[in-house]
């Protein structure tokens, strides 16, 4: 299933796409596409709907980012390899865990702003998972039980904030619309293996990122595991799982975004997201 969020900004409801792409109104089912609505079996009731005698949500209408009421919004750093090596860091020996405040999160098709003071703000495409099932010291070998789907993310990164200012990577990562999610929550059951997704992305129509979760260093299993050792993980936490190389940060020279760009990225059965770039002021 590909479960999303529509509507005006903080007034989503909760829908699903139909096998003719059409959005369908899942308000009468569930209430969000948050908390205990992803757990296994609200997933299975979901399944099991007749989608055709759902009301059906206008072609215009805004989707909003595919999770609601976000309790954590982690990340990764440095999970790629070739992604490590372009921004001069080593593989680290244990995964990086950084975090994106939930205010950060909009609409896969929402406005980038570009922070106040910013001279350096660049992108990432990434996996999200989506948990469906929280635990504790969770074993890699059920971790996987524990998602609820996977999902586009843009980890839209400020790089003088977060390698320049002091302090940790978060104040570059969790500025406003720095964490568009979706368009869609595809559940577990219409991805094969979570290791072996397309990803890329682009500006102004010129391909800067192209490749491939399997080159992950830690892979999603792992990443749950790992999370729960150090923290509870609940129902709609997302995890963000690194990005391939081809970042701005990346490039000679490096090439960060302007007001009035387009970015445009996807992964493969996961959806496309859409962003135009803005300046602060014209936000």
């Amino acid at each position: 299933m590909k479960l999303l969020r529509f509507g005006a900004p903080g007034q989503e409801a909760p829908g699903i796409l139909d096998a003719n792409g059409r959005v369908r109104d899942l308000s009468g089912v569930i209430d969000d596409v948050a908390g205990e609505a992803l757990g296994r079996d609200s997933l299975a009731r979901i399944a099991g709907l007749d989608l055709e005698s759902l009301p059906e949500v206008p072609a215009d209408t805004r989707i909003g980012p595919c999770v609601g009421q976000v309790g954590k919004f982690i990340c990764i750093g440095l999970n790629y390899a070739d992604h490590a090596a372009e921004s001069g860091a080593e593989v680290p020996p244990e995964p990086v865990i950084f975090n994106k405040w939930t205010s950060a999160i909009c609409g896969p098709d929402d406005d980038v702003i570009i922070p106040r003071d910013s001279t350096k703000t660049d992108w990432e495409v990434e996996l999200g998972v989506v948990i469906g099932k929280g635990g504790r010291y969770i074993d890699e070998a059920d971790a996987l039980e524990h998602v609820a789907g996977y999902c586009v993310i843009n980890d839209v990164s400020e790089r003088e904030f977060q390698l320049e200012r002091s302090g940790t990577w978060d104040k570059g990562k969790g500025c406003d619309t720095f964490g568009p999610l979706g368009p869609w929550l595809v559940t577990p059951d219409e991805v094969e293996d979570p290791q072996a997704l397309n990803l890329w992305l682009e500006v102004d129509g010129k391909r800067y990122q192209d490749g491939n979760t399997r080159t992950m260093v830690y892979q999603v299993a792992y990443l749950i595991s790992y999370l729960s050792r150090f923290m509870s993980l609940q129902p709609g936490d997302v995890i963000s799982t690194g990005t391939p190389p081809g970042v701005g940060l990346g490039q000679n020279p490096p090439v960060f975004l302007r007001p009035g760009q387009t970015m445009r990225l996807g992964i493969e059965g996961l959806g496309v997201q859409t962003q135009k770039v803005v300046a602060d002021s014209d936000a």
